[in-house]
């Protein structure tokens, strides 16, 4: 039985969230977790990981990914060029298969947490590619003839920024969990995590800034907690930090280093917009 997964010393997990891991964990389906970028859903699988002491094999999926990959991939150009060059290599075909990461979980040795990242990014066919060999922890190398079966069942975490829909056959697979972004309670645990002993007025004011920037209309791109605690880390250096905070929030000063929190042009003029002129 997979151990129970938790918070940890860097990681707070709130309660549906725990339940939803432990419920995929005890079922053997894949979790599917979705939520803003930035909310920690990467980070989950390595708290997993952990939790379980078990190695995380990390498969970041990208627009050009194909499911194929995920499997082996057969090079046959470096076995043509070395039947030229008359290397002997090319006898054993197995010398040019390349293991993909569903190989690397399903050998690997005790277990292991399989993490594909961002699965939305790649062509729509790309989960049902996977839709077999998640279900049966198996596939055929067809040009060797050898099958691949999972010694030990990998737990698989799913992610998805909710670019494009799933597929439905897919999404029957799975154990879904929506990560809503934190409240400011639960914010203050992640910070505490985090950066432990920071002052309590400079974190009061920097999550009132936080937040309303996070609630201006209009906004691109919402700052999300990882930008949260880097913009932390920054005003923890700054002397006068507190007193520009105020400053920010009176509509006085934009907000100090704000580029760690907005990353674009024109939420940066919609910052100074709405800022009431003086």
């Amino acid at each position: 039985m997979p151990e129970a997964f938790d918070s940890s010393s860097t990681y707070v997990v709130a309660p549906d969230l725990r339940v939803a891991v432990n419920a995929a964990l005890h079922l053997e389906r894949p979790l599917l977790v979705k939520g803003e970028p930035g909310t920690g859903k990467t980070e989950l699988a390595r708290e997993i990981a952990a939790s379980q002491g078990l190695p995380l094999i990390a498969w970041h999926v990208k627009s050009t990914t194909k499911a194929q990959q995920g499997l082996y991939e057969y090079d046959a150009v470096a076995r043509l060029r070395d039947s030229q060059l008359g290397d002997e290599r090319v006898h054993d075909i197995g010398n040019y298969i390349r293991r993909g990461k569903l190989w690397e979980a399903f050998t690997s040795d005790g277990g292991a947490v399989l993490l594909i990242d961002e699965v939305d990014k790649a062509d729509i066919e790309f989960p049902n590619d996977l839709l077999l060999e998640l279900d049966r922890m198996e596939f055929q190398v067809y040009e060797t003839g050898e099958l691949v079966k999972a010694r030990r069942r990998p737990h698989v975490i799913i992610t998805s920024n909710d670019e494009k829909d799933l597929p439905d056959a897919f999404l029957r697979r799975c154990f879904f969990h929506y990560i809503a972004f934190p409240d400011r309670e639960t914010m203050v645990e992640i910070v505490d995590r985090h950066h432990p002993g920071l002052e309590r007025r400079l974190l009061e004011e920097a999550l009132e800034t936080f937040y309303g920037l996070r609630e201006l209309r209009g906004l691109k791109k919402r700052p999300s907690t990882s930008e949260l605690l880097d913009w932390l880390r920054v005003l923890t250096r700054e002397e006068d930090a507190v007193e520009r905070l105020r400053r920010a929030r009176d509509g006085r000063d934009a907000p100090p280093l704000v580029g760690a929190l907005l990353k674009n042009e024109r939420d940066t003029r919609l910052l100074d917009g709405s800022r009431p002129r003086r």
